[in-house]
């Protein structure tokens, strides 16, 4: 079997493209004619470009308004049809995708239709040709896979077969089983696409676009399933997306596609071991059990800054490395990881980004293999010297370039605080706030940036999505997407933004790219938290007196819990019997900031109501400090 992706799914010019596209991985394309209309040069010097790259033209698409027609109008289709085989013929591909017909003047009469389509499957045939006939929701007559499929039984030629695209098949809800009687020889070519929800009336589809499998909420697997199960023995394809498709650079977007295809794959076969996909062997996926540090690129003078806001968390500095100028700050379980080295991939990361967050360490059962399903799918590994004393952490590279370590418990990796670093003598005991573990971490990038991310994370981890939340900042909006490991220990929110103006693209212009922007610490007693970090000199957000009138007509909450949240500023959330309580520190580093939450009665979410008052309240901080553009 081969893995492929339409042409038309890639930005750039063609040679750009295929180059993306055999980097990614892929074994074929799926040729969008404008593609090669837009070639200078013959169909013969294309299909060499496309074999120089190790590719090959899969099926050529589309052709469109073939049935249906009479008189002049058909002899002219079936006259287009010729040149398309000879096309075909010239680039070396047997195989044509013919969409079910848009024209205003196609017959509904399905006789006609089909004895329209067994002239395509004789003409074909004659060629030595195959068609694939795929039924578009928007069309005239022929709107599902159920009646192309119908037809082509009719037909019942060799050279007509279906072509299924899971999104058209799926996307108004209709459920994968319904295909398991699909006898798998007349499956000529499967398209895989997702959905970000289900849009009932299928002809509204072409209004809106698909998603790369995982991005969104079709039952993908199931679909793979079941096509699987019928026999199908041809390409596993990407179809194209429209252009309201976030999209990027064509390394990405290829890059993007391979992993999302081979992962959705790799899990259906995980399901039926018989399934031969003909994808490379990927270790599965993979459980993160927990955030095991965060390090901080910084100078002496911000890495002071940072200090100085995390004594007041009443973090402690407990450790420095042995040859290094790297120090180890702890409360509970939160390893902060400060990094003055001045050299070395922190250093790198200062240069480029400023003092930020470089590096991020997750407890998993194998860090070897977590390595290995990342870099199978096409993941950058990390490698940097290893020094004396040092352990080789496996790593690879994460959002905005950031380091993503693994430690496990399978060698010395979860000793590396003991082998790596030496304790420090303490001059006086720093009483702690409560603050028990990493809650989540928030990670901001550029809107057509965060698909990509996501896939990442669950392509990788065992993770699952939350709807996109759209947070009203209030100079735009800025798109949050949550994933979390099954039992919560890891949650990350990913945070898109699409204008610089708002505080999330801000941190990301002053930054020169994505990264972590918030850390959230877990307290088990928001409010002991909160007493213990007004001794301390802790600087925390100011929130509006408007916040805490409307909170309280909200929730019906009694006087005396307002008044201890206002006095504090801390805000509220609930969700049935859930409640969820949030401290914001006052932003460092042209945008970032830490948090204290409290969850009680199994809460789930993350104060999505209260993320605009946080906006307002930080961008008035920032702006009363010059740090933020008017």
């Amino acid at each position: 079997m081969t893995l492929a992706i339409a042409t038309s799914s890639v930005p750039g010019d063609i040679r750009s493209k295929l180059s993306a596209i055999s980097q990614a991985g892929f074994g074929g394309i799926e040729l969008c004619e404008p593609d090669f209309t837009n070639f200078d040069g013959t169909a013969e010097e294309f299909a060499r470009l496309v074999a120089g790259q190790g590719l090959k033209i899969g099926l050529l698409q589309p052709f469109c308004n073939l049935e249906g027609l009479v008189g002049t109008a058909r002899d002219q289709a079936f006259d287009r049809l010729e040149q398309k085989f000879d096309l075909m013929q010239a680039l070396g591909t047997d195989l044509l995708m013919v969409c079910s017909s848009v024209h205003p003047d196609a017959s509904d009469d399905s006789g006609r239709i089909a004895s329209d389509l067994a002239m395509l499957a004789e003409h074909a045939g004659n060629r030595g040709l195959r068609a694939a006939y795929m039924a578009l929701p928007w069309a005239r007559h022929v709107r599902n896979d159920t009646a192309a499929l119908e037809l082509i039984q009719s037909v019942d030629s060799p050279h007509l077969g279906v072509a299924l695209n899971s999104f058209f098949s799926l996307a108004d809800g209709s459920k994968p089983a319904r295909l398991r009687d699909i006898p798998g020889h007349r499956v000529f070519h499967v398209q895989l696409s997702d959905s970000p929800a289900l849009i009932p009336d299928g002809r509204h589809l072409k209004q809106h676009f698909g998603l790369l499998p995982g991005q969104g909420s079709l039952n993908l697997a199931g679909f793979v399933r079941v096509i699987a199960k019928s026999g199908y023995t041809g390409a596993w394809s990407l179809g194209g997306v429209n252009d309201v498709a976030p999209q990027g650079a064509a390394n990405r977007v290829a890059a993007d596609g391979y992993r999302s295809l081979v992962s959705l794959l790799d899990d259906v076969a995980r399901s039926g071991p018989d399934f031969g996909f003909g994808i490379p062997d990927v270790p599965e996926r993979v459980y993160a059990s927990g955030f095991e540090f965060v390090e901080f690129a910084t100078d002496d003078a911000s890495a002071r800054s940072l200090t100085s806001l995390l004594s007041s968390l009443c973090f402690r500095m407990e450790r420095r490395h042995i040859s290094k100028s790297v120090e180890l700050w702890r409360q509970g379980a939160v390893n902060i990881v400060v990094n003055t080295e001045p050299e070395g991939y922190a250093h790198s990361a200062f240069v480029d980004h400023g003092p930020s967050v470089c590096d991020m360490g997750l407890r998993v059962s194998d860090a070897a293999k977590t390595v290995a399903r990342a870099a199978a799918l096409g993941t950058p590994v990390f490698l940097q010297p290893v020094g004396a004393g040092e352990l080789d952490i496996p790593a690879i590279r994460g959002v905005g370039a950031n380091v993503v370590h693994f430690i496990d418990e399978k060698s010395d990796l979860h000793r590396v605080w003991d082998i790596e670093f030496n304790p420090v003598a303490s001059t006086e005991a720093t009483q702690p706030a409560g603050i028990r573990r990493i809650d989540h971490v928030a990670q901001t990038m550029k809107y057509e940036e965060m698909q990509s991310w996501l896939l990442y994370y669950l392509s990788t981890f065992e993770m699952e999505k939350s709807p996109i939340v759209d947070v009203v900042d209030p100079s735009g909006i800025v798109h949050s997407q949550a994933i979390e490991s099954p039992e919560g220990e890891v949650r990350l929110n990913l945070n898109g933004a699409e204008t610089r103006r708002t505080l999330a693209g801000a941190f990301l212009a002053e930054r020169f790219g994505a990264g972590v922007q918030h850390i959230a610490f877990l307290s088990d007693d928001i409010f002991e938290t909160s007493a213990r970090l007004m001794a301390t000199g802790f600087q925390r957000l100011s929130i509006s007196a408007n916040y805490y009138a409307d909170l309280q007509t909200a929730f019906d909450l009694e006087d005396d819990f307002v008044r201890r949240l206002k006095d504090a500023n801390i805000l509220y959330d609930r969700d049935g019997a859930g409640e969820y309580f949030q401290i914001y520190s006052t932003p460092i580093f042209n945008g970032f900031f830490f948090e204290v939450v409290e969850r009680r009665n199994g809460y789930s979410g993350y104060g999505a109501r209260n993320a605009p008052v946080r906006l307002s309240a930080q961008m008035n901080h920032l702006s009363a400090a010059g740090a933020l553009e008017q």
